[in-house]
């Protein structure tokens, strides 16, 4: 809940306070690479701000939905652990594919990308109920979360050797999602 809580607070934060606090707090590769002791709070700010309202209520929601379960597994101080270890793996594999990117990067995604993958460690029977058109079905969390984890490299093998910058991080995403597949086993 404090993480839920935490999100809102900074996206609210960010809201007020514009382009110019995104752009200082984001994690930006360029600028990391260029000074990693200076921008070293950015790998941890960058983690609680948002891209907008979908974005946060996406993240949120996933984490809503899936790290509960991983929490009451882990216990609340190795979640944080384990959440923020996700974060800051998914932080690095977005970097390495994006050395020279001035775009600034930001979202709780890769953390909880790792939250998708302990759960497909930990309750691979599990069953999630999804939306599927106007009905709520039930469905395995592996097909679910399966299914978003194919898009996911899908998409972040296809933005390799593109010319434009992505606006997703998708190499965040894989990062995060294998990051939480292993750590699932560490901790």
């Amino acid at each position: 809940y404090l993480l839920l809580v935490a999100n809102f607070v900074m996206f609210v934060f960010e809201l007020s306070n514009g382009e110019a606090f995104i752009f200082e707090w984001s994690f930006v590769p360029a600028r990391f690479t260029a000074d990693p002791v200076g921008q070293l709070p950015s790998l941890f700010t960058s983690m609680f701000m948002h891209a907008g309202w979908l974005h946060i209520l996406g993240n949120m929601l996933y984490l809503w939905i899936f790290g509960d379960n991983i929490e009451d597994r882990l216990g609340h101080f190795r979640f944080l652990a384990f959440y923020l270890i996700c974060g800051l793996l998914a932080t690095f594999a977005h970097m390495v594919f994006n050395l020279g990117s001035e775009i600034p990067s930001l979202g709780a995604s890769g953390a909880i990308a790792g939250v998708l993958g302990a759960y497909m460690v930990m309750f691979p029977g599990a069953r999630v109920r999804v939306l599927f058109g106007l009905l709520v079905i039930p469905l395995p969390a592996i097909i679910v979360i399966g299914f978003w984890i194919i898009i996911q490299i899908f998409y972040g093998v296809g933005s390799l050797g593109s010319t434009a910058e992505a606006q997703v991080a998708y190499m965040a995403h894989i990062g995060g999602f294998f990051a939480g597949l292993i750590l699932a086993m560490v901790f």
